[in-house]
């Protein structure tokens, strides 16, 4: 009977929005993907060398500077820019995003590889699918990896993602959470992008049953809550 790789997925919390990032490796070959690593790039280094690990490649849920570095309320936050310049990486990002991250971050192109929705990447026997979520930005993305989905700040513990931000639309939110993430399996864990529902980890079937953003039975229902306020 064949067996499944292991997998390697630590979660990170960093900076003062309670951002969590993520390095997730193949134990066999030892290879790394950090996903949305800014505040602490020494942190997330940390991680790596100790557990013997080469990181690769660098996967971008959306380009805000929180997730991804750069400018941020007058100040510079370290971020992809910062880790690439350690490791020869390469930065995953959706291809709606490629022309904000490039300007916000000021890597080049050859830098930069953009995916699609249902595009895969190896992490050494590992299969990374990306999962296209618009609705906080439009080239949101999460990141399925086996059973464990990192939904960035499209889903939270509780929650989602806030849709008044330039770039945001409720309706695209809507149908991520219920027509993509609310039909996965019950049993996917969820690893969000922030630690904002008092507890770091969940199940897609654990935020259906509780998560008031996954329950609502129409558009015009979320719509009435989401527009124009935010979460």
């Amino acid at each position: 009977m064949e067996t499944k790789p292991l997998i390697f997925l630590r979660q990170v919390q960093l900076g003062p929005m309670q951002n969590f990032a993520y390095v997730i490796a193949d134990p066999a070959t030892r290879e790394a993907a950090v996903v949305d690593a800014a505040w602490d790039i020494d942190a997330v280094v940390r991680v790596a060398e100790a557990n013997d690990l080469k990181i690769t490649k660098y996967l971008i849920t959306h380009f805000h500077p929180d997730h991804i570095g750069g400018e941020f309320m007058g100040h510079a936050i370290p971020g992809v820019t910062d880790l690439l310049g350690r490791f020869p990486a390469k930065a995953y990002v959706h291809k709606t995003e490629l022309p904000y991250l490039g300007r916000l971050t000021g890597l080049s192109r050859s830098d930069i590889v953009p995916v699609e929705s249902g595009d895969t990447t190896s992490i050494g026997d590992l299969t990374v699918t990306f999962v296209h979520t618009p609705g906080h930005t439009p080239g949101s993305q999460c990141f399925m990896v086996r059973n464990s989905l990192i939904s960035g700040d499209t889903l939270f513990v509780g929650s989602c993602g806030r849709v008044d931000l330039p770039g945001g639309d409720p309706t695209a939110m809507y149908h991520s959470l219920t027509g993509v993430l609310g039909q996965m399996p019950n049993d996917t864990i969820l690893y969000p992008g922030h630690d904002y529902g008092g507890r770091p980890t969940s199940t897609i079937g654990t935020e259906k049953q509780t998560n008031m953003m996954m329950r609502f039975r129409s558009l015009k229902d979320f719509l009435a809550v989401m527009s124009p306020i935010s979460i």
